[in-house]
């Protein structure tokens, strides 16, 4: 294998590993989907790759957790209500990283990171309203979602965060290990 392919093979994997790691009991909302996101839009110049390598990363991880960790359901679950507003603000994430990330730098994902989560936050939020099924479809069902979901965001927050850092720093750490043994 070249390096490139090493390289592509090594995003892939810390992909994975960031999904598969949701099963790891964590607290409400913390959780590497956004990072992955990032990731994947950012390192995989590919616009296929870096879309579907993320999305069926993500889309694996919740058909495990959905019908053999937490079996919510009575039936094997392919999709669950509501995933299309989590999906669609994944894809959103995906071409955030895949515009913005290409120069990396800490400030620069560390602000994205925090600027994706609110992104995640609003989307996904507005998709519970919009649904009609918990709040009003009024202003104020639309207001009453948004301020009684304000005490998830921290682990979403935490999560972008957490999840963004890991992913990024092991990944340009790789990437200086192997500058500085080839000098």
């Amino acid at each position: 294998m070249n390096k490139i392919n090493l390289s592509h093979l090594g995003i892939i994997v810390l992909i994975l590993f960031a999904a598969f790691s949701r099963v790891i009991p964590h607290m409400p909302n913390f959780t590497p989907i956004g990072a992955m996101a990032l990731f994947g839009g950012a390192y995989l110049n590919n616009k296929f790759h870096a879309f579907i390598i993320p999305v069926l990363s993500l889309w694996l991880s919740d058909l495990l957790i959905n019908n053999f960790i937490l079996s919510y359901y009575d039936q094997f679950t392919w999709f669950y209500p509501g995933f299309l507003w989590q999906y669609s603000a994944f894809a959103v994430i995906i071409l955030i990283g895949y515009f913005s990330l290409k120069n990396i730098s800490f400030i620069k994902v560390f602000s994205i990171s925090l600027a994706s989560s609110l992104f995640f936050f609003i989307i996904t939020n507005f998709g519970v309203w919009i649904s009609g099924s918990i709040y009003p479809l009024s202003i104020n069902g639309l207001i009453s979602c948004f301020v009684l979901a304000i005490p998830f965001y921290k682990g979403t927050l935490l999560g972008f965060l957490f999840y963004s850092s890991f992913l990024f720093g092991v990944f340009e750490i790789s990437k200086l290990k192997k500058i500085l043994t080839n000098y």
